[in-house]
């Protein structure tokens, strides 16, 4: 797509717990995303997808965004931002609105006024909202409404998905972009992102699961009939496999990592009883051999638990038996050879990889599941969004965040909130 053609620029960023990926990307007027920014970087500063150490977080936040612009040519000045973490939870409300018009005529505005109806919950002050997401309406008792607007009626119903989280670590995510110079328009949970990416709206009618599996976390996502039923995060991923190495076989984090991804299989059964892996352990300075089935035995140990934990959490939603399309595994520990056969064998599902599409440009650095949730936030922006996030450089203007600048006037507040429904009405 040639640059002239663009509409508008959108930016993602990832901030996960082994690494920090900022995208750029152009959106054309057709509503494809055309990337022509990458910056990675070794995530510091975070656990288990939290912040615990600003400083540090700011300069692999930091040193991705350069990179970004680097490959680019732009200046980022505002972009959307990934958030998970074991205190993100989720719940499912309905707001009821009498229909205003005097025609009985349903409108946008009762629309919006249902959905701040449904936000309207008893949380903790502690807590804050991130997402509040229709999941169907009904109408003087008619189901199953997916977009009421035009619609008769008298009473209008919305069911919808409230995601919420900690405010202090929403706060200290946003401080560390903050401290950039860069606004957040919205703080996203990452595995609704990595469905953008994902996930196809065939499987997302029928039932399906998404599992994003980090390295700090694993954040599920449940789509029936078209919409989001159920998140949460478990705070298990793949790092908690590759300390499982390291202590094993008393080995470096590093050493450990290495074996993992280069010598590591969920399943261990398939593995070569005789072949051998040399490591490094400490108090050696040698490299010694090691059973490479023994590796795999505690690698599948813990993979095991993993989607264990992911079962149970199934079964607490109470959606367990609504998911025809199986489950989708993204995120840099599904990578691991044989995750999707453990994953089927316990879950006893259909079960895929799910990699990253709707994209184009610099694609092939980033088109395995651990960029995900990074493209998944692009598309977000792109689907949901309407303003430019990115100025040329040699102009220095700053555009405006959205969702979160500290001052917004109530008109435009209320023009983005119709703009985001309008994208998700069909």
């Amino acid at each position: 797509m040639a640059r002239g053609g663009k509409d508008r620029t959108v930016v993602g960023i990832d901030v996960g717990t082994t690494k920090v990926c900022a995208l750029i990307g152009e959106v054309s007027r057709d509503d494809s995303v055309h990337i022509i920014g990458v910056g990675v970087a070794p995530s510091r500063g975070l656990r288990k997808g939290v912040v615990v150490n600003i400083d540090e977080a700011v300069e692999s936040i930091g040193t991705a965004v350069a990179r970004a612009e680097r490959v680019s040519g732009y200046k980022i000045v505002s972009g959307y931002v990934g958030i998970a973490g074991g205190h993100i939870t989720s719940m499912n409300n309905r707001g009821v609105v009498a229909v205003s018009q005097e025609d009985r005529s349903i409108a946008e505005e009762d629309v919006l006024r249902a959905i701040e109806a449904a936000r309207v919950i008893n949380i903790p002050s502690n807590r804050e909202i991130i997402h509040s997401i229709p999941r169907h309406f009904i109408v003087d008792g008619q189901e199953g409404v997916r977009n009421p607007v035009g619609m008769l009626g008298y009473r209008l119903d919305v069911d919808a998905h409230i995601v919420t989280c900690a405010v202090t670590a929403m706060q200290n995510l946003v401080k560390c972009v903050h401290k950039l110079g860069i606004e957040v328009d919205e703080v996203v949970l990452e595995s609704l992102a990595a469905s953008e990416a994902c996930l196809t709206e065939e499987e997302k009618e029928m039932g399906v699961l998404l599992a994003d599996i980090g390295g700090g976390t694993t954040a599920l996502s449940i789509f029936i009939e078209g919409s989001v039923w159920h998140t949460s995060v478990l705070p298990v991923g793949g790092n908690h496999v590759t300390n499982d190495v390291a202590v094993g076989l008393r080995s470096p984090f590093a050493v450990a990592e290495e074996i993992k991804v280069v010598h590591g299989h969920a399943l261990a059964s398939t593995v070569d009883p005789s072949e051998e892996v040399e490591i490094t352990t400490f108090g050696r300075t040698e490299k010694e051999p090691v059973s490479r089935q023994r590796v795999c035995e505690i690698i599948e140990a813990r993979m095991q638990e993993i989607f264990q934990l992911v079962q149970q959490e199934v079964k607490r939603s109470g959606y367990e038996g609504l998911l025809p399309a199986g489950v989708v595994l993204t995120g840099g520990a599904c990578e691991l050879a044989g995750a999707a056969d453990l994953a089927r064998e316990i879950l006893q599902v259909p079960v895929r990889i799910g990699l990253p599409f709707g994209i184009h440009g610099l694609v092939d650095s980033i088109s395995s599941p651990s960029f995900a949730t990074s493209v998944g936030l692009l598309l977000w922006g792109a689907r949901y969004g309407d303003k430019p996030a990115l100025s040329q450089s040699a102009l220095g203007h700053m555009s405006l965040g959205r969702s979160m600048r500290k001052e917004e006037a109530p008109l435009d507040a209320v023009s983005r909130l119709r703009s985001w429904l309008k994208a998700f009405l069909p």
